[in-house]
C-alpha cells in the first residue's frame, strides 16, 4: 500500500473529516437561507423551493388551515395555536403517535414556528415541558414570539443544530419531529443525539419522508427538492441501520402511500413520488 493509500494516516483522514464537515455546514447554510425567508412570512413566489412542499407556506392563513388538515391535523389542534404558528409546514402529525402524557419532556426537532409544540403543551400539562430546538434564528424569534402571545408558559424554544442537540444527556422522555431530519446532512449523528438526551425507555414519534427506492442523482442534487424535503430523503432501510447503530429498539418505520398525492403536488410534473413518501418513525431507547 502506497502512502497515499494509507487512509489511517492522520493527516489523511483529517482532511477526509475536514472536508465532509464543510460540505455539511454549506449544506445546512443553503437550508438555513431557505427556511429563513420560510420564517419572515414569505409567499410561494418568494420562497426559492417547489410550489406547495414543505417550504411552499403561504402568509394565508386559510392555505395552511388546508394544508395541515391534509396533513392529518384536526380543525381543534389548529384552533388551538396562536395565528402564525401554522405555517403549512410538515408531512404529517407526530403528534398522533406520540401518546404524550402529563409531565413528559418533550422536544421537537426542527420545531420552525412553535406548531407542533403548542399541541404538545396541554397534553404534557403544567409539570410537564416542550422544547423546539431550530438552527434558523429567524424560526426561534417567530416561535417565541408566537410563545408569548399564546402564553404557553411550559413551552420553550433553543437555537441549535439537531446534529448537537443544547439538551443535556437522559433528560428527555418524548422527541417527536415533523419533516425536518430529512433535510439533515448526517441523519447517523441526529439519532445518536437523539438517543443521548432521551431517558431509558424514551421515544421517538416522528414524521418524515423517506425514499422507497434510491432516487436519481439529478433529483439528489436540486437544491429545490432538498429544501423540499424530497432530494435528500434517506432510504428506508438506511433509516433503520442508522437508528439500530444509535442503540434505538422497536423500530417501526410505516410508509404511507397515500402521501405520494401530496408529494406529486409538492412538485408536479418531476415524478418525485415515485421515489419518496411520508412515513411515521417510531423507536424506542434501550
Amino acid at each position: 500500500m502506497s502512502e497515499n493509500e494509507n487512509c489511517c494516516a492522520p493527516s489523511c483522514c483529517d482532511e477526509t473529516q475536514s472536508d465532509t464537515a464543510a460540505k455539511n455546514n454549506t449544506f445546512r447554510e443553503s437550508v438555513r437561507e431557505k427556511y429563513a425567508k420560510v420564517a419572515n412570512a414569505v409567499t410561494e413566489d418568494d420562497c426559492d423551493a417547489p410550489a406547495a412542499s414543505c417550504c411552499g407556506t403561504s402568509d394565508d392563513e386559510a392555505i395552511n388551515t388546508l394544508i395541515s388538515t391534509r396533513l392529518g391535523y384536526s380543525q381543534a389542534e389548529l384552533n388551538a395555536v396562536p395565528s402564525g404558528a401554522d405555517m403549512g409546514l410538515g408531512c404529517g402529525n407526530p403528534q398522533a403517535i406520540a401518546a404524550l402524557k402529563a409531565g413528559e419532556t418533550v422536544v421537537d426537532l426542527g420545531s420552525g414556528g412553535g406548531f407542533d409544540c403548542f399541541l404538545a403543551s396541554p397534553e404534557v400539562g403544567e409539570t410537564g415541558r416542550v422544547i423546539g430546538i431550530d438552527m434558523t434564528p429567524d424560526m426561534i424569534s417567530k416561535a417565541r414570539n408566537n410563545a408569548s402571545t399564546g402564553k404557553f408558559s411550559n413551552v420553550e424554544f433553543r437555537l441549535g443544530e439537531i446534529e448537537h442537540l443544547p439538551v443535556s444527556d437522559n433528560s428527555v422522555d418524548v422527541i417527536i419531529s415533523n419533516c425536518v431530519i430529512n433535510l439533515s446532512p448526517d441523519k447517523g449523528q441526529v439519532f445518536k443525539e437523539a438517543y443521548r438526551i432521551l431517558k431509558s425507555g424514551g421515544r421517538l414519534a416522528i414524521s418524515d419522508v423517506v425514499a422507497t427506492i434510491e432516487l436519481p442523482e439529478e433529483m439528489r442534487n436540486d437544491p429545490l427538492l432538498i429544501a423540499g424535503c424530497m432530494g435528500n430523503a434517506a432510504l428506508i432501510d438506511d433509516l433503520k441501520n442508522d437508528l439500530e447503530a444509535a442503540g434505538f429498539r422497536d423500530i417501526a418505520i410505516q410508509p404511507k402511500d397515500s402521501s405520494k398525492e401530496f408529494i406529486q403536488d409538492w412538485a408536479p410534473g418531476i415524478g418525485v413520488e415515485n421515489y419518496v413518501v411520508a412515513a411515521t418513525i417510531e423507536a424506542v431507547k434501550r
